[in-house]
């Protein structure tokens, strides 16, 4: 039976391989195998958040009869950025949180993220404890019955808590920036106007109306036309584009550029290194990391240390090493002195603090990282460990030889896709398309039929 949990939660087509009977199920056994951590008298408590995405009405209610089931108390939240809910669980000193979303991903999706106690990302070993106890037949005599039940109280103000925090960690007000944000018809469409506002910036927002069909229909930080039309209309300073559960951003800057994750990670670095509050003159990164993100933080003296694709290993590695920033090309950048996971408005909020600190555009903070070319070629193959072959890392080693440390190979298997995907960066679009498809005939050549 493949695993339940993926690389961010559980997610499926909600009402079908993600229906309100497994969100119920998942909900309990999180509730009993996180339980143990409760401290002090009464019943556990969650809080429980969602996307504005239709699908999560029936599965917080789900998500929260789950949970009270098991005898663990339900703060409803309602419609909060996921970092919110990391948050939150820290703040609110609750013993786990449940966030209902799917991202990026398109409305029919939906996905239940949990947080432990303090507002962390679950581990491995609690993730396949909680799938092990959904496998065990239902004991109903072991439930809870009569005052030991969980209650549900609605707790919509509590989220005002988030938004004071966001405004708090600003380190220099954002008096004379102009921004423009889209919400993605999202989670932050409430939050991010608010909290930019609050730290003094003039904001204008596009795809901030949620109707709980329209989340990341052609808006937000994956389609970013939309908001570089916005900053241009108004003469904006730049943009900001979130997700649909605003855990990342990306940005434009004025002159229509596209800032991200490696840029906006360098911009934060090279502040946090200048004040000395750069943990070890260090920061974490991925793989998918540009060259030229490597190149801009060598010269800022910034030890770089990476990790597999996939916020939760940027993460596990900033923990394991106490370092306080990391983050991904993508756009998920994690502030260690101010959240535990990946928070677009933090971010955000960060930057445009950089900005009106140093009186410097987007575009000259960003220009620190001069990007390499990149080129992904995706290889669809039945054998994934066709990477390794001897033919495969043979063109691969040429192909470095040939780039000669003013370039980069990667070969990474899909962790979701049948697809082997090969990445070159070179000094020229021309090249690394060229080398990227030479390794990638050698891919699909040695793939077997």
């Amino acid at each position: 039976m493949p695993r339940l949990f993926g690389t961010d939660g559980v997610r499926g087509l909600a009402n079908a391989e993600l229906g309100p009977d497994l969100a119920l199920r998942l909900a309990a056994s999180a509730a009993r195998v996180l339980r143990p951590s409760h401290r002090g008298p009464g019943r556990p408590v969650a809080v429980v958040g969602r996307d504005p995405r239709a699908s999560g009405e029936m599965l917080e209610a789900a998500v929260s009869a789950g949970l009270a089931s098991a005898g663990v108390d339900v703060l409803q939240l309602g419609v909060v950025p996921t970092p919110g809910i990391a948050y939150l669980t820290g703040e609110l000193g609750a013993d786990l949180g449940v966030v209902i979303s799917a991202s990026h991903n398109p409305m029919p999706d939906n996905g239940i993220k949990i947080f432990a106690r303090g507002g962390h990302k679950l581990e491995d070993a609690v993730e396949d404890a909680i799938e092990a106890d959904m496998a065990l037949p239902t004991d109903t005599a072991a439930r809870p019955t009569g005052a030991a039940v969980g209650r549900l109280r609605p707790a919509h103000h509590e989220v005002a808590r988030y938004v004071d925090h966001l405004v708090a960690a600003t380190p220099h007000p954002l008096t004379g920036l102009t921004v423009v944000v889209d919400c993605a018809n999202g989670a932050a469409s409430d939050v991010a106007p608010l909290a930019y506002r609050r730290a003094g910036a003039t904001v204008h927002v596009v795809a901030g109306e949620p109707d709980g069909l329209n989340i990341n229909d052609g808006v937000g930080s994956t389609h970013l036309d939309h908001v570089r039309a916005a900053v241009v209309e108004h003469g904006a300073d730049l943009g900001i584009a979130h997700d649909g559960d605003a855990d990342r951003c990306l940005a434009v800057a004025a002159d229509g550029s596209t800032v991200d994750g490696d840029a906006i990670l360098a911009i934060l670095a090279g502040a946090l290194h200048g004040a000395g509050r750069l943990a070890g003159g260090t920061v974490v990164g991925t793989v998918m990391a540009n060259l030229g993100f490597h190149k801009a933080m060598e010269a800022a003296g910034i030890a770089v240390v990476t990790t597999a694709v996939g916020d939760r290993y940027v993460l596990e590695q900033m923990r394991a090493g106490g370092y306080t920033l990391g983050g991904e090309q993508s756009g998920h950048v994690v502030l260690a002195d101010h959240a535990t996971t990946g928070d677009g408005v933090l971010t955000a909020l960060q930057v445009m603090s950089r900005m009106a600190e140093t009186g410097r555009s987007l575009a000259e903070l960003a220009g620190v990282v001069q990007r390499f070319p990149q080129v992904l070629v995706n290889v669809r193959t039945a054998d994934k460990s066709v990477a390794d072959s001897p033919a495969v890392q043979d063109a691969v080693r040429a192909a470095v030889a040939e780039l000669d440390g003013a370039g980069r190979v990667l070969l990474r298997p899909s962790g979701t896709e049948p697809v082997v995907r090969v990445m070159v960066e070179a000094p020229t679009a021309d090249q690394a398309q060229e080398v990227a498809d030479r390794v990638a005939r050698v891919v699909a050549g040695t793939s077997p039929a």
